[in-house]
């Protein structure tokens, strides 16, 4: 496992960040614990996916997913998937209209840049209270990165035989 970190990227507007990082694995492996909503605790950085409570196996364009998540309280949040390119990217977004974003390119044969991107730049009034009750435009780029960098050690891991 490496003790690579992932890089936290500037960001040109508010309420928006995003994190980078280089992975030895294709893109469609990555992508196949991307479009896995079960998976998804499993690279959280955040810690606050508890589990997954509804959705299919697979992601899809239009697919709808549940978390039981846990911020300070526990809740739930139901995503829908909104961009859906096979092993290039995938976006999911929520009642308060953020969107969550993983953007995939291969660099050679078997190495993939993975970006992660939050942005909540076009949130609805109502949802504002819940970013700075959370404290999450602090938190977000270095749970993302820490995601990324557990997704890093997943999709490099070996196999199971």
């Amino acid at each position: 496992m490496s003790n690579e970190r992932a890089e936290i990227l500037p960001t040109d507007f508010a309420n928006t960040s995003a994190a980078r990082i280089i992975i030895e694995a294709p893109a469609a492996k990555i992508f196949d614990l991307l479009a896995n909503p079960s998976a998804h605790r499993l690279f959280d950085g955040s810690g606050t996916i508890q589990r997954s409570v509804s959705g299919p196996e697979r992601l899809f364009l239009g697919a709808k997913f549940a978390m039981a998540m846990k911020i300070k309280v526990p809740y739930r949040i139901k995503n829908t998937v909104v961009v859906f390119e096979e092993n290039k990217k995938i976006t999911w977004c929520h009642l308060m209209k953020w969107r969550w974003s993983y953007e995939l390119t291969e660099l050679n044969s078997g190495t993939t840049q993975v970006t992660e991107s939050f942005d909540a730049s076009a949130i609805p009034g109502y949802a504002k209270w819940w970013l700075k009750k959370t404290g999450a435009m602090a938190h977000n780029p270095k749970w993302m990165a820490k995601s990324l960098v557990q997704l890093k050690s997943l999709c490099e891991a070996e196999p199971l035989s």
